[in-house]
């Protein structure tokens, strides 16, 4: 699905921003100034907006404010006081009778009973052992035993958790530990966070594939070895996947049981902590990826049929149910519901120091299909029909309403396939309130291009307009692919490219094939070309930037738990015998121009030739001229392209080059002189010579020392 275009002009802010007009309504009609198309819609808008406003009045007034009131950690689960003791509230309004148990008090139910009050919540207080230690030692386990109606007794992990461990060898199941290390152990911060990026170029990462070796990584690991890395790169933001704990490792993440605790997989807290601290000591944001759209069936290791019921967290019956994903949906119009979630991203943010998120699943959660089964047209009627969940709409507005306001440097994302109007516009506009949402059709236009068309048949036009096919005023972020491509049953862009020759064929000891000269040339020219026309922001997962030979296959039973593909060779790169290493280099030349010329964050793209015989585009974003061929045998020599601004241009960035796997067929000294001669209306044009299947970026010579 391709997100309608608008190519109206505004200078209104981006999602989550602040407006300065004060002639905007307040009535979330304010995104008719930037689509007038969506005025049949104003009820739509006005309802949720209104909806969205009373949440936030109901929480000022019961709750003392949104920042009060998503501080629930404070509130709810184990907390250590002042003198040493510990209080424990739990909500669980079914349970007629709950008890603290674990190691601390030998399991027995009757030891520490808790109070029950009006709203459904337990409580106990617990006096320390001795001045200064606390009655429940430091990782030892527990749980909360419930009473339910039925007079049966039930265990679960306290809801509120923050640190669970699996011991496979026992029981799959995860068991809850209080996690409260004594103060020479606890990581101390360091280090500020980044200014937010003016241009956001994010590193899709996993932690415990980020190895070579058939293991799950650690944080220590990924902080010492890939940190570097992502930073050498250019990258100056990293997306942390499957950080919040899941019970099944192959889920990726997506199946959550804990949500307030890091996965212990990759090992403590304090370690989490340290990574995202030197991440910012270079310099570098990192986003959580949420997953706030479903949460895990478990129940002994979960939030479902906590307190005997399928709807405390979750909608009963059917519509509490993703049938695809095998998983459970919140009820998002629940009060209580609304203080776990925005506690969840409050946590996140507080004690870890995480920048932002990714958030994973939004068109599941705007929708009551869910996505399943539809297809998005790109009417208007699609996005304000029945089939909307308001509530979940609602959700997302008070979510990104709280960040915002709490961390105005934060940096919130969309997972959304449906191009909902004003999902990247702030509250005040009517809108959503992300500041990103994710590109996510040009990945699949890429894919089907290079399932179903040879090279000489590719379609520049369709090509550019689904890169350039966006909403106006909302972000995008770009992304050739993601994680999503690199998982076993599908495949890379280079896999697609290249198949059996990339174990073949890929050291430079061999001759250059065709096969691996088609592909790394094209791997080079997709990427620079969805990095630079596809959107204000871009996305790379961890090793496509190098054409990674193997997908993504999580140890599981089909694979007898194999962990021979939940790794990334990263070594690859590092072997100088072995081509992997050009796509690398390249991938780093590309976001340091990016870095030292802001394409990103400029207006989008001014296309002046698309031409379909030649296989040529040139387009001009940020003072630069790109200029691609993409055809399979034609170099061109004094081609004329237009510039709209005169001067002497150099070449900036050339995918040809022997470093990035190329021929050196162009001379980096040489000096493009404009002409006054008006050029597919640009007022200047110049001659360059543009080989075959390569790209070109020129820059005015003035800017080279800069």
């Amino acid at each position: 699905m391709n997100d309608i275009s608008d190519n109206s002009s505004n200078s209104l802010a981006n999602g989550g921003g602040t407006v300065a007009n004060t002639s905007i309504p307040k009535d979330g009609t304010g995104v008719l100034s930037i689509d007038p198309w969506l005025e049949p819609f104003q009820d739509a808008l006005k309802r949720r907006y209104s909806k969205a406003q009373s949440w936030i009045d109901t929480i000022n007034k019961t709750e003392g404010g949104l920042e009060k009131f998503s501080r629930g950690t404070e509130l709810f689960g184990l907390n250590v006081n002042k003198d040493s003791s510990i209080t424990y509230r739990e909500w669980a309004p079914n349970a007629k009778q709950a008890s603290l148990i674990g190691e601390f008090n030998n399991w027995d139910r009757n030891a520490h009973r808790m109070k029950k009050n009006e709203y459904g919540v337990f409580e106990i207080t617990i006096p320390p052992t001795a001045p200064g230690t606390p009655a429940i030692p430091h990782h030892s386990k527990i749980k909360i035993t419930l009473e339910l109606p039925d007079g049966q007794w039930v265990d679960r992990l306290p809801a509120w958790i923050k640190y669970v461990t699996q011991d496979l060898s026992v029981s799959p199941a995860y068991e809850a530990r209080f996690w409260n290390p004594p103060q020479a152990e606890r990581y101390t911060f360091k280090h500020k966070r980044p200014s937010k990026p003016q241009s956001l170029r994010i590193y899709e990462a996993h932690v415990g594939i980020s190895s070579p070796e058939c293991k799950v990584a650690t944080y220590k690991e990924f902080t010492k070895n890939m940190l570097p890395r992502i930073k050498n790169l250019g990258y100056n933001a990293i997306q942390l996947m499957a950080i919040m704990e899941h019970a099944y490792y192959a889920s990726f993440g997506y199946q959550v049981n804990s949500f307030f605790a890091a996965s212990s997989r990759y090992g403590p807290p304090e370690d989490l902590k340290e990574l995202v601290d030197t991440a910012h000591a270079l310099g570098i944001v990192v986003l959580l990826d949420v997953v706030h759209s479903h949460a895990s069936k478990n129940v002994l290791d979960g939030l479902n049929e906590f307190d005997g019921t399928d709807h405390q967290y979750f909608h009963g019956g059917a519509k509490g149910k993703h049938e695809l994903w095998d998983s459970r949906l919140f009820n998002y119009g629940h009060h209580e519901v609304m203080r776990f979630l925005l506690s969840n991203l409050r946590f996140w943010m507080d004690e870890y120091a995480f920048d932002g998120f990714r958030f994973d699943g939004v068109t599941s959660m705007l929708y009551t299909h869910h996505g399943i089964g539809t297809g998005f047209s790109g009417g208007y009627h699609e996005y304000y029909g029945p089939d909307v969940d308001e509530e979940a709409v609602v959700y997302l507005m008070v979510a990104n309403e709280m960040l915002h306001g709490l961390y105005p440097e934060v940096i919130t994302v969309a997972e959304d396939v449906s191009g909902m109007p004003a999902l990247c516009l702030p509250l005040s506009l009517g809108g959503v309130g992300f500041d990103y949402r994710l590109a996510m059709a040009i990945p699949d236009m890429w894919i089907k291009i290079l399932k179903e068309k040879k090279d000489e048949e590719w379609d520049i036009g369709a090509i550019t307009w689904t890169l350039t096919n966006r909403r106006h005023g909302e972000k995008t972020i770009a992304y050739a692919e993601s994680h999503d491509q690199a998982l076993v049953g599908d495949k890379t862009l280079m896999m697609h490219l290249c198949d059996a020759e990339l174990y073949t064929n890929m050291s430079v000891l061999t001759p250059l094939t065709p096969v691996i000269d088609r592909g790394m040339a094209l791997h080079k020219l997709i990427r620079l070309l969805t990095h630079s026309l596809g959107g204000e922001g871009y996305l790379n997962f961890e090793g496509n930037e190098f054409g990674h030979p193997e997908w993504l296959d999580f140890p599981r039973e089909g694979n007898q738990n194999s962990f021979w593909y939940a790794r990334r060779q990263l070594n690859l790169t590092e072997d100088g015998l072995l081509r992997y290493q050009f796509l690398n280099n390249f991938d780093r030349s590309m976001n340091l121009c990016e870095n030292k010329y802001g394409w990103l964050h400029a207006p989008q793209a001014y296309i002046s030739l698309k031409h379909e015989g030649d296989k040529v585009i040139v387009f001009e974003r940020a003072g630069l001229v790109f200029i691609f061929n993409f055809h399979h045998t034609n170099s061109y020599t004094d081609y004329r392209i237009g510039i709209e601004q005169a001067g002497t241009y150099r070449i900036v960035l050339d995918s040809d080059t022997q470093d990035h796997g190329g021929f050196n067929r162009l001379d980096p000294q040489t000096r493009f002189f404009t002409s006054d001669l008006p050029w597919n209306n640009r007022k200047n044009s110049t001659h360059v010579y543009i080989p075959t299947r390569t790209a070109i970026v020129l820059a005015l010579e003035s800017t080279l020392s800069e």
